[in-house]
């Protein structure tokens, strides 16, 4: 790949527009950088390979952002604007053909892809992966499109609204999509997911979202219009901002996390908090409290990137479950709680998520067709 193919992909990637083909084309250029990398824990020999990796490839690359290391992590693609959240790690041998005790998998899952289900108000259905590009439907003075990058867009015409229309868009297990809003929020829902809405968005005053799964949100500024995001148990109101709300029902909590702006959180029982840049709020048996964190680490799913660090074993194969389309069970309850370390692609086959997990001794797994169980 060239230079100037890598930039344009990269740009692509920083504003939403790539397609799954060319974040293919990415992400294997990236691996094949990532798995020349020996594992390090030193802070100078990773700007050296990060330097080295921005002559071989980056034009105009600017300094690289700090970021954290863990051990075993592979050297992260910094440029020009372009945030990898904390980057696209790998778990691999340097040389897997030296490798003896590589794990194998005779059942192997690929990881998800772009995918959803628009249901618009009267009860039509489109199925989004294999709709064509272009406008997909009018209703409620809205145009609705799907561009060729794969993201739904909509578009306010002149027309009247009817306040009865909701549009849902669904993304099933091993689903993800992206949505712009009229009013140009764009909301990127995680697999698993969906978000309720009236098609010209705006009720009485009020930019107003329903969402039960994952979703990372751009809002647009808009002073006359607060943006309400309705979840499980909670609401979040906001003017213009990015944060990234965890509200899954089999998820003991739920998570709002700020990146830019600012947000407001209030519960069902009356309990309310403002949220500040680099907190995140956690909703626990209708009681919210709030931590300090590394709010880049709450959208890695984002940007392809599976966080292992500081999550237990659970709550790993419940994202996974929901990424890979598959069924987790533990033959063993007390490994549920091992913490983890690391982060990996989330482009690679289950198979190499196993072997990270199982890299660490402290679990085993067997997959048969898309039943996967952890055992000691």
């Amino acid at each position: 790949m060239t230079k100037q193919t890598g930039a344009s992909l990269l740009q692509k990637f920083r504003d939403g527009s790539i397609n799954a083909e060319e974040r293919k084309l990415l992400e294997s250029w990236y691996l094949h950088y990532a798995n020349q990398a020996e594992p390090f824990e030193d802070t100078e020999v990773f700007r050296k390979d990060l330097e080295d990796l921005r002559n071989n490839f980056f034009l105009n690359a600017q300094e690289p952002r700090k970021v954290r290391l863990w051990p075993r992590v592979a050297v992260a693609a910094a440029i020009a604007g372009l945030i990898f959240t904390v980057g696209i790690f790998t778990y691999r041998s340097v040389d897997e053909k030296n490798n003896p005790d590589k794990i194998a998998y005779a059942n192997d899952v690929l990881p998800g892809k772009q995918g959803a289900t628009l249901t618009l108000s009267d009860g039509k259905q489109i199925y989004l992966s294999g709709a064509m590009d272009g406008e997909l439907a009018q209703q409620a003075g809205v145009k609705v499109r799907k561009t060729k990058d794969g993201q739904l867009i909509y578009e306010v015409k002149k027309g009247a609204a009817n306040a009865n229309q909701y549009n849902t868009l669904a993304t099933a297990k091993g689903e993800t999509y992206q949505v712009r809003l009229p009013d140009g929020s764009i909301i990127w829902l995680n697999a698993a997911s969906s978000l309720t809405y009236h098609p010209q968005l705006v009720e009485q005053g009020t930019r107003k979202v329903t969402l039960s799964g994952e979703a990372y949100f751009e809002v647009a500024k808009d002073q006359k219009h607060p943006f309400v995001v309705e979840t499980k148990g909670q609401t979040i109101a906001v003017l213009g901002t990015r944060f990234n709300v965890n509200s899954y029902h089999d998820e003991e909590v739920t998570t709002t996390t700020l990146l830019e702006g600012s947000v407001k959180l209030e519960t069902a029982t009356g309990q309310a908090l403002k949220l500040r840049v680099g907190q995140q709020a956690q909703l626990k048996n209708n009681n919210l409290s709030t931590s300090e964190v590394n709010a880049e680490d709450a959208v890695a799913w984002k940007d392809g990137v599976f966080l292992l660090a500081g999550q237990d074993l659970e709550t790993v194969m419940r994202q996974a479950s929901r990424w890979y389309n598959v069924e987790v069970a533990f033959e063993d309850e007390s490994i549920k709680r091992e913490v983890l370390k690391g982060s990996l692609s989330r482009f690679e086959n289950i198979s190499q998520l196993l072997e990270v997990l199982e890299s660490t001794g402290s679990v085993h797994f067997k997959v048969k067709g898309r039943r996967v169980v952890a055992i000691r």
